[in-house]
């Protein structure tokens, strides 16, 4: 049989692809039932399966059954999906696990969305159908629900599903992902980017069946999931970095000017230079996390990791080393003009000793501005070298 179900001389619509390490027992099924699937629709394609290594005769056992084998030396989940998408001659790619566990005669749903302009069809498998035993009480319940949410709060992508293992998108819009990843990741990745970049995302049902194989998955609950989890926030510095640190920042320079001035009661309790001191704490720690995200940002975008951002650009145009380094130097300024007022206030008193809160007040600030400034001179220095490319 071959994998082509019209003539080679007429382009190929869409192709099938599935990762395959030591899928012998579900394998043929597979392939058997995509190029059904696309045979019964008039579906000018062809099935490729992107072999990871497999020791069980798997590369044999989808030749004979009509699919296109791309061997993929480089271990990985995402490695093999990328060697068989690049290697794909269709204009369309769906790509689905060989474990008999996603129903192929559903491609053409996918196929009917990319007709009409998408860029990425994600299938939905709350909305289809999971079948008895086909999905782990935790993914079902917990790692795929609190992930998607992750996908919908942090990127604003609009998918009740994030992990579908089938789904489909068309060749151009893959090229413009420019996906890194190898592994299970790849998966968020393709979504995540895609997001960014606003492609035009949409979902159609599909369904979820136990699959055919004796052995346990090469997924790992906690190991991949973790894997995913991570690599959401690691790809919204927003999140993991800008928005906790300015709440940080405006939080302590709120406290401190609400402790300056003298003690306050917080009901049975009086918070003095102690709450002012984990005040002024909290302000150089939420610094040190918005600059971790404004250079996460400049890194990633630099180095192909996140898609350009439009609005950072324009921000950034006005956020120069002259301009940090100006803030700096006056933040500096004004901790020695503090600190030296105290000094001052010290000498007229003799060189005495002094009451020890009462200098705290003075010490603090003065302390806050000196490292802070400090810190924005080098931080924009250090922005500056990683925007060295950008200009």
């Amino acid at each position: 049989m071959e994998s082509m179900l019209k003539t080679t001389s007429e382009p190929v619509e869409l192709t099938v692809v599935m990762p395959c390490l030591n899928e012998a027992e579900t394998l043929a099924t597979c392939v058997d039932k995509a190029l059904a699937a696309l045979r019964e629709n008039g579906i000018n394609g062809e099935v490729v399966v992107a072999d990871n290594g497999s020791t069980d005769g798997s590369q044999q056992i989808a030749t004979e059954h009509g699919a296109r084998v791309i061997p993929v030396p480089i271990r990985g989940y995402g490695a093999a999906l990328n060697a068989g998408i690049t290697a794909a001659r269709g204009k369309y790619i769906v790509m689905a696990d060989a474990d008999d566990s996603y129903n192929f005669a559903h491609i053409p749903r996918f196929l009917a969305e990319l007709q009409k302009g998408a860029d990425l069809v994600m299938g939905n498998r709350f909305a289809g159908g999971i079948g008895p035993g086909a999905m782990p009480f935790l993914h079902r319940y917990l790692g795929n629900p609190v992930l998607s949410w992750m996908g919908r709060t942090l990127f604003n992508t609009p998918v009740g599903d994030f992990h579908c293992g089938m789904r489909g998108f068309s060749r151009t819009g893959y090229e413009q992902l420019q996906l890194r990843t190898t592994g299970m990741e790849f998966a968020s990745e393709m979504v995540v980017k895609s997001s960014l970049l606003k492609q035009k995302m949409v979902e159609v049902p599909t369904t979820l069946q136990k699959d055919g194989r004796s052995r346990p998955p090469h997924l790992k609950t906690w190991r991949d999931g973790w894997r995913h989890f991570r690599f959401l926030l690691m790809y919204s510095p927003r999140w993991l970095f800008l928005f906790p640190g300015m709440l940080l920042m405006l939080g302590g320079f709120a406290l401190m000017a609400w402790l300056l001035p003298a003690e306050r009661p917080l009901g049975h309790i009086n918070l003095g230079v102690d709450t002012l001191a984990y005040a002024a704490a909290a302000v150089l720690l939420g610094f040190q996390l918005v600059f971790f995200g404004i250079a996460a940002k400049v890194f990633a975008t630099t180095e192909g990791l996140l898609p350009e951002d439009e609005s950072f650009n324009n921000w950034f145009q006005y956020v120069t080393l002259e301009t940090g380094l100006l803030v700096g130097v006056l933040l500096v300024l004004v901790g020695v003009g503090i600190a030296l007022s105290s000094v001052v206030g010290w000498a007229h008193t003799g060189y005495g000793s002094l009451p020890p809160v009462q200098m705290m007040r003075h010490t603090l600030p003065a302390m806050l501005c000196l490292m802070l400034g400090t810190e924005i001179c080098f931080a924009s220095f250090f922005l500056s070298l990683l925007g060295l490319r950008r200009r």
